[in-house]
C-alpha cells in the first residue's frame, strides 16, 4: 500500500505552545458539552426505564382473523335532573373465517356506577351476573375453553374498563350493553355531562425496576388513524327546569327544543369522532342549581332507603385583604405531552403565573423521567423571575416517560415559610398508572398545602386528575385547548382568594339518617354544591318529615341553609347505586392511603350486595350452548384504540430531546471561559499574536 506521506502539502509538524494550549480549550469545552448533553439526558431519562405498556397496532394481511371485531359504540343518555341514566352498547362482529376472543380496553366516567350488563347473540339474551372477580375470570376461562361465548366486564380504574368476548364464531354479531348512573354536579350554575371515548397510554414502570405493571396492555392506532369503530350518541333530558345554553366544546351536535324540558342532543354524523371525550354543557332556567333533599324508599320494608342532598353554597366574595401565597407549579413533559398538549400547558402556565403578586413567591418543577426545579427555593414573583420562568417553560419540549411520583416527593421536600399558605398545581395528561401511590404520597407529604390539578388534552386520565384534588383538599380542571386556559386560570385564582365556604356541618332534625357519605364535609370551592348521600329509617312505613340544616362561614359572616324532608321519589332508585359507588371511593381512598388490600372485603361486599362492578368485583354472562367445537382453535384479538386527539406518537415509547436547563448552560460557559482565561495567561504575547494572525493563516 503506497505511502500517504508525499501527498500532504506540508511536513507534520509537532504543535506550537499556543496551539497545543488552544487545542485543550476546544478539547475541553467539547468535552464539558458532550457532559452536559450527557448530563442533561440523565436528567430527563436515563434514570427512566422503557413502558411496558402500550403498543402500536399491527395490521394483519391473514383475512382469516377479523382484527377489527368493535363494529360500533352506541351510547344512549337519559338525564332526569342532577341523575344520568347510561346505556352503553358495544357490536362485536367476526367478519373473518376463524373463531375468535374479542378484548377491548376503553373508558368510562370517574362518577360511573356500573350496575348492569346483558349480552345479545341472535334471538338470545344473556344476562350477565356480579361476581367476585376472581370467580369470574375463572367461570369465563372454563366457559371459553368449553366453546361457549361469553363476556367478561373488569375494572382496571375506576375509569378504564376490559370487556373480553370468547368465542364468537365466523358470522356472529354479539351486542354487549352495560348500564351505569351518574351524579351531574353543577359549576357556578353551569352543568357538564362527559362521556370519555378513549383511555389514553398509560406510562408503566416496569417490575424489573420496582414498580407494579398491573395495568393492562392496549395496542393503539397510530397518530393520525382513524378508528374503524362507529360512534354514535344521544341525550334525553327529562328536567324539572328548561334546558339552556347546549353546547359541545368537544363534538358538532344537532339540538331540539333548547329552552324545554325534554331536549335532545345527538351527534352530527361528520364529527362522530372518537378520539376525545364528549363534553356536553348546559344550564337550567333560572341560573339556579338544583338544590334539594331528594329521597328514595325501598320496595319492600326490608329494602334500605336512600337520600341524595345537593345545597347551592353562598356566592364568592371577594377578601379584603389577600395573604401572600406560595405556589409550585408542577409540569408533565413526558412524551404524551407532546405537541398541543404541552403548547395548551403553556398557555395555561402564561396565565397562572403571570397573574402572581408581587408579594407571592413561586417555582416550577419540571418532570418527565426524571425532574428539575428552576430554582432550589421558591422566588419573589417579580417581574424578571416570571419572564425567566416563562422563557424556561417555552423552550420545553415534551419526551420520555412520566415518572410523577418523584417529582411529587422533591414538591414535598422543597423548603417553606411557615407563616405561608402553599398552593401546589400539578399539570398533567395523567397517563401514568400509579394513582393509588400518588393519592397516598399527596395526603401524607402534601396536607399542608392546597393541590390542585390541570388535566390537559382531549382525553385526559380524569381518575388521576380528579383523584389529586380530592387527596389534597383542592379542586380539578380540564383544559381541552388553548383558548379554554384563561377561564380555567381565572376559576382558580378566584378560588385561593376567597374560599366560599368552609366549616361545613350537617344536621338533621326530625329525620334518622345514617351511613352519611362523606363523613367530614370539606370546604367548598368554585362555586360547587355541597353534596351528600345516604340512609334513612322511618318506624311502620310511616311518612318521613323534618328538615336539614346545614351551617357554615362564608366571606360575609355565618351562612345557613335549610332544606325541608319532602316526599320520597319513587323513582329515583338510582340513589341507591350513587350512595353505594360514593362509600366504594371512600374505601378505595383509604385503602390507596393505607397501601395494600386493606379495604378489599368490604369494597367487594358492596360491589356484591348492589350489583355494582369494582376492582374486586366483576360482571360475567355465559352462553349455555356450547357453540364452538373447537375452542382451541381460536384466537385472540386485541381491538386498537385511536390516539387521543393532539396526542402523537411519542407517547408510546418514543422520546424527542429536552431542552437543557439554563444552570447547565451557565456552567458549561463559566467552564469555558475560565479555560480561555488559562490558556490566554499561559500563552502570553505567542497566543496574542496567534489571535491576531488572519483567520485564513490561524
Amino acid at each position: 500500500m503506497p505511502s500517504l506521506a508525499p501527498r500532504l502539502r506540508f511536513p507534520l509538524q509537532p504543535l506550537s505552545r499556543p496551539a497545543r494550549l488552544w487545542a485543550a480549550v476546544l478539547g475541553a469545552a467539547c468535552a464539558a458539552a458532550l457532559l452536559l448533553v450527557a448530563t442533561d439526558s440523565r436528567a430527563d431519562d436515563a434514570e427512566a426505564q422503557k413502558p411496558e405498556a402500550p403498543y402500536f397496532f399491527v395490521a394483519s394481511d391473514d383475512p382469516s382473523t377479523d382484527r377489527l371485531p368493535l363494529k360500533s359504540t352506541e351510547v344512549e343518555v337519559r338525564i332526569a335532573g342532577v341523575i344520568a341514566d347510561v346505556t352503553v352498547t358495544q357490536r362485536y362482529r367476526n367478519e373473518g373465517q376463524r373463531a375468535i376472543e374479542a378484548r377491548y380496553v376503553f373508558p368510562g366516567s370517574t362518577r360511573a356506577a356500573v350496575h348492569a350488563m346483558q349480552v345479545r347473540l341472535g334471538e338470545r339474551l344473556l344476562v350477565a351476573n356480579i361476581r367476585e372477580k376472581q370467580r369470574a375470570r375463572i367461570e369465563y376461562e372454563t366457559a371459553k375453553k368449553e366453546g361457549r361465548t361469553s363476556a367478561l366486564l373488569e375494572q382496571h380504574r375506576p375509569n378504564v374498563f376490559q370487556m373480553n368476548v370468547a368465542n364468537i364464531l365466523p358470522g356472529d354479531e354479539v351486542a354487549v350493553e352495560l348500564r351505569y348512573t351518574e351524579l351531574i354536579v353543577p359549576t357556578e350554575g353551569r352543568y357538564q355531562f362527559v362521556f370519555p371515548t378513549v383511555a389514553g397510554p398509560r406510562y408503566h414502570r416496569p417490575k424489573s425496576a420496582g414498580g407494579s405493571s398491573d395495568f393492562v396492555a392496549s395496542p393503539y392506532l397510530e397518530q393520525g388513524v382513524a378508528s374503524t369503530a362507529r360512534f354514535d350518541l344521544r341525550v334525553a333530558f327529562a328536567s324539572p327546569l328548561p334546558v339552556t345554553e347546549l353546547r359541545s366544546s368537544s363534538h358538532g351536535i344537532e339540538i331540539e327544543g333548547e329552552g324545554s324540558n325534554g331536549a335532545r342532543v345527538a351527534l352530527t354524523g361528520e364529527t362522530t369522532r372518537n378520539d376525545r371525550d364528549f363534553m356536553l354543557d348546559y344550564r337550567l332556567a333560572g341560573d339556579t342549581i338544583s338544590s334539594g333533599l331528594m329521597l328514595y324508599r325501598g320496595a319492600t320494608p326490608d329494602e334500605e332507603n336512600f337520600f341524595l342532598a345537593m345545597v347551592e353554597p353562598p356566592k364568592a366574595i371577594a377578601a379584603a385583604q389577600i395573604n401572600p401565597r406560595d405556589y409550585i407549579f408542577v409540569v408533565d413533559i413526558s412524551g404524551s405531552m407532546h405537541g398541543y398538549p404541552l403548547e395548551t400547558a403553556k398557555t395555561l402556565l402564561r396565565h397562572l403565573i403571570g397573574q402572581l403578586r408581587a408579594s407571592d413567591t413561586f417555582n416550577v418543577l419540571l418532570f418527565s423521567g426524571s425532574n428539575r426545579v428552576l430554582h432550589e427555593s421558591s422566588v419573589p414573583a417579580t417581574a424578571a423571575n416570571i419572564e425567566r420562568a416563562l422563557r424556561t417553560i417555552e423552550a420545553m419540549g415534551g419526551g420520555g416517560s412520566t415518572e410523577i411520583v418523584p417529582a411529587l416527593k422533591r414538591v414535598a421536600a422543597l423548603p417553606k415559610a411557615p407563616d405561608v399558605s402553599r398552593s401546589i398545581i400539578v399539570v398533567t395528561d395523567g397517563y401514568v398508572t400509579v394513582e393509588n401511590e400518588v393519592f397516598a404520597l399527596v395526603r401524607k407529604n402534601l396536607g399542608q398545602a392546597n393541590v390542585f390539578a390541570f388535566g390537559i388534552g382531549s382525553s385526559v386520565n380524569r381518575h388521576l386528575i380528579e383523584g389529586i384534588a380530592r387527596a389534597g383538599q383542592g379542586e380539578a380542571f380540564i383544559v381541552t385547548k388553548p383558548e379554554h386556559a384563561s377561564a380555567q386560570a381565572e376559576r382558580l385564582r378566584k378560588m385561593i382568594d376567597a374560599p366560599v365556604l368552609t366549616q361545613v356541618k350537617a344536621r338533621f332534625d326530625g329525620l334518622d339518617v345514617y351511613d352519611v357519605e362523606p363523613q367530614h364535609l370539606p370546604d367548598v370551592l368554585g362555586g360547587r354544591p355541597v353534596v351528600m348521600f345516604g340512609k334513612w329509617r322511618a318506624a311502620n312505613a310511616q311518612a318521613p318529615s323534618g328538615q336539614l340544616v346545614l351551617d357554615g362561614q362564608a366571606a360575609s359572616g355565618s351562612w345557613q341553609a335549610v332544606l325541608p324532608v319532602g316526599a320520597p321519589d319513587g323513582e329515583a332508585v338510582a340513589l341507591r347505586h350513587l350512595w353505594a359507588r360514593q362509600r366504594i371511593a371512600q374505601l378505595s381512598d383509604q385503602e390507596a392511603l393505607q397501601g395494600g388490600g386493606g379495604e378489599r372485603d368490604a369494597i367487594t361486599a358492596l360491589g356484591l350486595r348492589y350489583s355494582l362492578l369494582t376492582q374486586y368485583t366483576s360482571f360475567i354472562a355465559i352462553d349455555k350452548v356450547v357453540r364452538n367445537p373447537l375452542p382451541a382453535a381460536s384466537t385472540t384479538v386485541d381491538h386498537p384504540q385511536p390516539m387521543p386527539a393532539g396526542v402523537s406518537n411519542l407517547a408510546i415509547g418514543a422520546e424527542v430531546p429536552s431542552t437543557p436547563e439554563p444552570s447547565a448552560w451557565l456552567a458549561l460557559l463559566v467552564v469555558i471561559g475560565l479555560l480561555v482565561a488559562a490558556a490566554w495567561r499561559r500563552g502570553g504575547a505567542s497566543a496574542k499574536r496567534l489571535w491576531r494572525l488572519p483567520r485564513r493563516l490561524r
